[in-house]
């Protein structure tokens, strides 16, 4: 077995209902970056996960994503890195 950190992004799904971004891009339009043209707001999460692989690693984080930390219904994620840690 070995340690691997594992980064997961999680944010609401297009078209559901974002307050936090729509709040977060009203203010940026306000500061003068217009460019922007939506904002989503998620949690961004790093956990230490101890696999034989980091292909081990990623499967245990997609099933705890499945099972507990992002609403299927409301929410993606997608896992942004897997390294030793």
């Amino acid at each position: 077995m070995s340690r691997f950190r594992v980064a997961i992004h999680i944010v609401p799904r297009k078209g559901i209902l974002d307050p936090q971004g729509k709040a977060v891009a009203d203010a940026l339009h306000a500061l003068g970056f217009s460019a922007v043209a939506e904002a989503r707001v998620g949690r961004h999460l790093v956990l230490d996960v101890d696999a034989a692989s980091a292909d081990a690693a990623t499967a245990s984080a997609r099933t705890m994503c499945d099972k507990l930390l992002a609403n299927p219904v409301t929410e993606d994620y997608e896992i942004a890195g897997v390294v030793a840690a």
